[in-house]
């Protein structure tokens, strides 16, 4: 098997067209990739018309983007207490408006914060830090969070009597906090899609909470204030205290950041959009690595010194597949800094992502290419055509992947095209996570695969198997 896998290696690289089409895979990933920058301009100014071009994204404990923005009547609270409220239901609000209580480290943007608070469509939850979320009771209007040393408890109950726990977190808030309540209302967002167009409705919304039955427990010190955490004091935010009832109005969202396609904020997949033109000079090296030998009557002399047809197609695509798994890790490695750079000097935002993310974006990425690259050597032996296998393999991957990311198809058949063909890869270079309590469009045009990364992966995979299978059935059964 090493012979053959040598042999096939030396027929790859002194055949100069096919090593200069591999080569090019490079170059035509990071050139596609640079057009979208490169053709975009943009003015934007906050609401004092200071420029929100290269604008640092707000992030929370663990580093992930977060909105922080909301109305928060507090107090400062010193070691150990609780603070219990009773919330009116939300009437007329957003499925993921919020009110309820909070024990927050400061009101510093992005600073770690556990809370028990009632929605607008989901019940009631215990949130903390941005990401966690623990559904409580359904139909509870009251809330209680307590704290103990670093152990934050929630509680919700429909009675004021029985508690139901929803959970705990541990979380270092220090020695003193800002603790009570809290309201936010996030955008409203409706967004439908059909062939080739998109309405959308959005727009900012405001929400008015009542509370009352508010009672603490511990070292409580100050009177309620009102501030408007993650931005400038609003005329029409704020709260009100009658006898022990308080009507707080506030907007904004505190919650994890989401990717939206079409913002002034750019993704790691976003810089390899070229990534499609790569691929495509692989596919045709892959096919023509394998054809060519049948258009010109070599395969005949290949069979005869191995007999056993299943162990060179095996080699051919060790080979292809090989090279070209190097070929996507260099293209996507070179790819994401250079097109980075231009979309920053653009005046884009860049959505901050881990470096494992990026790593595993750049090898999965590589790894696309090398599956891909082997189940074009696939349908090659079975087709034993060049013209037909690139058609099926642009029609059967690239075609599927540009219709769902380009806005062309509406929502559910994109999906499904990324979901059951080979497209579905394409989802190895998603590095953005969706969030079930943010509510949002979450489609392939916006980053979003329906499958896992590895999900997605396995959906290539099963196709490259499928096909080698029967290509080695082929090959063992007709001539060359």
């Amino acid at each position: 098997m090493r012979n053959l896998i040598r042999a096939e290696w030396t027929k790859l690289r002194t055949v100069r067209g096919w090593v200069v089409g591999l080569l090019a895979a490079i170059p035509l990933t990071v050139l596609v990739g640079l057009l979208g920058p490169a053709g975009s301009s943009f003015q934007c100014a906050g609401p004092h018309g200071e420029s929100c071009a290269n604008r640092t994204l707000p992030t929370g404990p663990d580093g992930t983007p977060v909105r922080d923005d909301f109305t928060f009547v507090h107090r400062t609270l010193a070691g150990d207490g609780t603070i219990t409220a009773r919330v009116a239901p939300l009437e007329d609000a957003e499925p993921w408006a919020k009110a309820g209580v909070i024990l927050k480290q400061s009101t510093k943007v992005g600073s770690p914060y556990a809370a028990v608070l009632r929605t607008g469509s989901h019940g009631t939850r215990m949130q903390q830090n941005f990401t966690g979320d623990t559904a409580g009771p359904s139909d509870a209007g009251w809330v209680r969070l307590s704290r103990k040393g670093n152990t934050l408890t929630g509680a919700a109950s429909t009675d004021g009597e029985h508690w139901t726990t929803i959970g705990t977190a541990e979380i270092d808030l220090g020695a003193t906090v800002e603790a009570g309540m809290f309201v936010s209302s996030p955008a409203h967002e409706e967004i439908t899609r059909s062939f080739g167009n998109i309405q959308e409705d959005s727009g900012p919304t405001q929400l008015t909470a009542t509370f009352d039955d508010v009672t603490t427990d511990g070292d409580w010190t100050g009177d309620w204030q009102h501030t408007d955490v993650g931005g400038e004091p609003d005329a029409e935010t704020g709260f009100t205290d009658s006898a022990g009832e308080f009507a707080v109005t506030g907007r904004g969202d505190i919650a994890p950041m989401v990717f939206s396609g079409g913002s002034l904020t750019k993704t790691v997949e976003n810089t390899l959009v070229g990534g499609f033109a790569g691929l495509i000079a692989v596919l045709v090296v892959a096919t023509m690595f394998v054809t060519g030998e049948h258009r010109r009557g070599l395969i005949r002399t290949s069979l005869a010194a191995n007999p056993r047809r299943g162990r060179l197609l095996a080699a051919k695509g060790i080979v292809m597949g090989g090279v070209s798994f190097v070929v996507g890790v260099v293209a996507a490695g070179l790819t994401v800094p250079i097109v980075e750079a231009l979309e920053k000097a653009k005046g884009f935002s860049l959505f901050p992502t881990s470096t494992f993310t990026v790593l595993r974006v750049v090898v999965g990425t590589g790894l696309l290419f090398g599956v891909a690259a082997v189940l074009a050597v696939a349908v090659g032996m079975l087709l034993r055509r060049g013209a037909g296998t690139v058609t099926a393999m642009i029609v059967g991957i690239v075609l599927p992947y540009l219709l769902a990311v380009a806005s062309v198809l509406p929502q559910a058949p994109a999906e499904w095209l990324t979901a059951v063909t080979p497209a579905a890869a394409f989802a190895v270079q998603q590095s953005v996570r969706e969030y079930p309590q943010v509510n949002t469009t979450y489609t392939p045009s916006d980053g979003y695969f329906p499958l896992s990364p590895a999900g997605g992966f396995a959906v290539l995979c099963l196709y490259a198997v499928v096909a080698l299978v029967f290509a080695g059935l082929a090959l063992r059964r007709r001539d060359a």
